[in-house]
């Protein structure tokens, strides 16, 4: 088939014409035949029976009956009318009934015509009636391209408003598989199709849209989900590939005095095997003379800041600088306290830069800087300012990746001749389904196990009728010297009544406990009046602090062991287990108490029992991925990252690993597809990556 084809605007398809291709193009993205050809159906109806009237149950099902129109009324209800007409078959009479529309339905309504109607049933006062049915004179039935299970599309209020209803998608996708003649390019070779005993290409795009059995429709979805998840990975394996290939980074060759003498004489407790093995990565990595470009996951509390020293050292044996970038002045502070304290009895020379740092001490770090005489840099967004310029950057770490921009991570890259080593660190576990995909272009290593003499955090679900036993335990805890946080809330849109809650509560916990000292910190206060409350908190001047989400990342509080979150039930389950993360820092037992009102929804349920059954991140995250699938998950700065056309990186998360595995297999024989077996690799994988798809813009 003509590949030129594919690329003919959808304006031309007979059936659209240029007011719906608009609509098609701004709800849909469907500019082309191409992109109709591949806007799949989210789900199907089986329309392989006929129903009569006395067989119809009381279910609400959807339904298909043949039968005649004998008689159209329009009955008045309370607001406006509702047009009805009695359908009857042989065996009995129901209702058709339309709340919209009335007038055009009315004019072309035949009577005593033989039609077929399709729709759900509602059975009210002894009658069963259809509202909105589709409906199809029996002669244009017989004539139609049709298959028994019916496919629906998705669609939108605009869709709808401007008459694109399903039937309209249904009878264009004909039009074009008509023009086509049924015949498209192949896009996996010969060996591919054999190995995984997958259908043609043509078949599967066929049976998609036409079933013509559940057996025909499962083996398309299967052929074509593994076709996007192998193109995908395909792009990130290559993309990794090359990358090592072709951008050349420092070659760390030596491990000397710092990294040697830190690991002798002062490390603070025994590395985990997990920390070893990742150290051991990143030493791989910084060795072999292409830019390390790494993510480390481990959640919170599982030490990746040593590891993260430990490479900063390896730049320094190397005579190079290091950076580390935090997406929050709080946290910046934070790593700078951590490493200052780390470092105390070493010579390594650590400064920290922020938007809050002084003319006159920005000028001396410029200087510094340039000159060498500064190791290590700490800092926020600050450190991407064309004035910061190091002497020479070695390795540049990263905490919490997903807050900085692709473009802000690439002015980094700017301030050398070659790029430094990216060490990426996130405390939010991150499924292995989920990286594989958004991360698949970068090496990964995992912190999986917390550091010896860490006691597992309890966390306990508790109603609001149980609160007075909840302050008698925070009285408790205090009294042998402990702190406590207790979160409220914050949904953006109602910014007024999230910050009532939280004054209620803060008000309701000065009545309860009048001996002891409260901290309050909340998005609304100025950052100087909000870090001299954290300050306060952290040196032990107050007990309690009361607090919306800001502090989810990173307050670093060893003496707090206790977690109260009030309405836990509108938190999602990342930000839950992040929040959780604050406390369990210290050798001191610590509790995460979550409460809750009685009335829960069944996924909050999920929610609450997920987070007293289990402290793994990596499982949490895996449950919160089948809840809210991937879009979500990454936040809104990647949301849209996964627009899958059908395959869904969840529930399709066996296929995906068939694919990756594949594309690893591929790439390693033939890393730039010339064999004359993957030509239709290569063809097909210069097609995609000319659509510059979001994959390649990730990480």
């Amino acid at each position: 088939m003509n590949a030129n084809l594919l690329q003919t605007p959808i304006d031309y398809l007979k059936g659209v014409g240029p007011s719906r291709a608009k609509v098609l193009k701004t709800e849909l993205g469907i500019q082309t035949y191409g992109d109709l050809l591949n806007f799949f159906p989210n789900r199907y109806l089986d329309k392989t029976r006929f129903y009569k009237i006395n067989e119809l149950q009381r279910n609400s099902a959807d339904v298909q009956i043949v039968g005649k129109i004998t008689h159209i009324k329009s009955v008045e209800q309370k607001r406006g009318k509702r047009l009805v007409a009695d359908f009857v078959d042989s065996t009995g009479k129901m209702e058709l009934v339309w709340f919209r529309g009335q007038k055009w339905i009315r004019e072309n309504l035949k009577i005593n015509t033989p039609y077929v109607i399709f729709g759900k049933t509602n059975w009210f006062n002894g009658v069963f009636s259809m509202p909105h049915p589709e409906m199809e004179l029996v002669e244009d039935y017989k004539k139609q391209l049709r298959t028994a299970m019916q496919p629906v599309y998705p669609s939108t209020e605009k869709l709808a408003k401007a008459g694109i209803s399903n039937r309209v998608i249904n009878k264009i996708t004909q039009q074009l598989f008509l023009e086509a003649k049924g015949r498209f390019f192949e896009s996996l070779s010969e060996e591919i199709l054999q190995e995984f005993k997958l259908i043609s290409k043509s078949e599967a795009l066929f049976n998609i849209h036409f079933p013509k059995s559940q057996e025909l429709l499962a083996k398309a979805q299967f052929r074509l989900k593994f076709e996007e998840l192998f193109y995908i990975q395909l792009q990130l394996i290559r993309k990794n590939l090359l990358h090592k290939k072709k951008i050349k980074g420092y070659v760390f060759e030596k491990v000397g005095e710092n990294f040697t003498n830190f690991y002798n004489e002062h490390l603070p407790f025994d590395l985990t095997g997990a920390q070893k093995r990742v150290i051991k990565e990143i030493r791989n990595d910084l060795g072999s003379g292409a830019q390390m470009n790494r993510l480390l996951q481990g959640d919170v509390g599982s030490g990746k800041t040593i590891v993260a020293l430990m490479s900063m050292f390896i730049a320094l044996d190397n005579d190079f600088q290091a950076c580390l970038m935090a997406p929050t002045e709080i946290l910046s502070v934070q790593h700078y306290n951590g490493l200052i304290d780390l470092c105390k009895e070493l010579n390594t020379s650590i400064e920290i830069l922020t938007g809050s740092t002084k003319t006159s001490k920005r000028r001396e770090i410029h200087e510094k800087l340039e000159n060498g005489e500064i190791d290590i840099l700490i800092g926020t967004h600050a450190l991407l300012e064309d004035k910061v310029q190091f002497k020479n950057l070695g390795l540049a770490v990263i905490d919490e990746q997903h807050r900085f921009g692709v473009a802000q991570r690439a002015r980094l890259w700017k301030k050398n001749d070659l790029p430094p080593h990216i060490l990426v660190m996130t405390a939010t576990p991150i499924p292995r389904t989920l990286a594989m995909s958004l991360y698949g272009d970068l090496d990964i290593s995992v912190i999986d196990e917390l550091p010896p003499g860490r006691k597992p955090i309890k966390t306990v679900h508790r109603y609001d009728a149980n609160r007075l036993k909840v302050f008698a335990f925070i009285r408790e805890e205090i009294k042998k010297g402990r702190q406590v946080y207790i979160v409220y809330p914050l949904i953006q849109e109602s910014e007024t009544m999230d910050y009532k809650d939280l004054m209620d509560g803060y008000e309701s916990i000065a009545r309860e406990f009048p001996e002891f000292q409260i901290s309050i910190v909340h998005g609304q206060m100025k950052a100087e009046a909000k870090d001299y409350e954290m300050d306060r908190f952290v040196s032990g001047e107050t007990q309690i602090m009361v607090a919306t989400t800001v502090i989810e990342v990173g307050v670093n509080v060893p003496n707090a062991s206790v977690m109260i979150i009030e309405s836990a039930e509108r938190f999602g389950l990342s930000q839950l287990h992040q929040l959780r993360g604050r406390v369990g820092r210290g050798a001191e037992q610590s509790f995460c108490i979550l409460m809750t009102g009685h009335k829960l929804s069944e996924d909050s349920k999920t929610r609450l029992q997920t987070m007293t059954t289990t402290n793994d991140g990596f499982e949490i995250a895996e449950v919160d991925l089948k809840l809210r699938g991937p879009g979500d998950l990454m936040g809104t700065q990647q949301s849209g990252v996964l627009n899958l056309q059908i395959a869904d990186i969840v529930k399709d998360n066996d296929i995906l690993k068939t694919a990756r595995h594949l594309a690893i297999k591929v790439l390693k024989e033939d890393p730039n597809l010339q064999l004359e077996k993957n030509k239709v690799l290569h063809h097909t994988f210069a097609q995609i990556s000319r659509k510059k798809t979001i994959w390649n813009y990730i990480s």
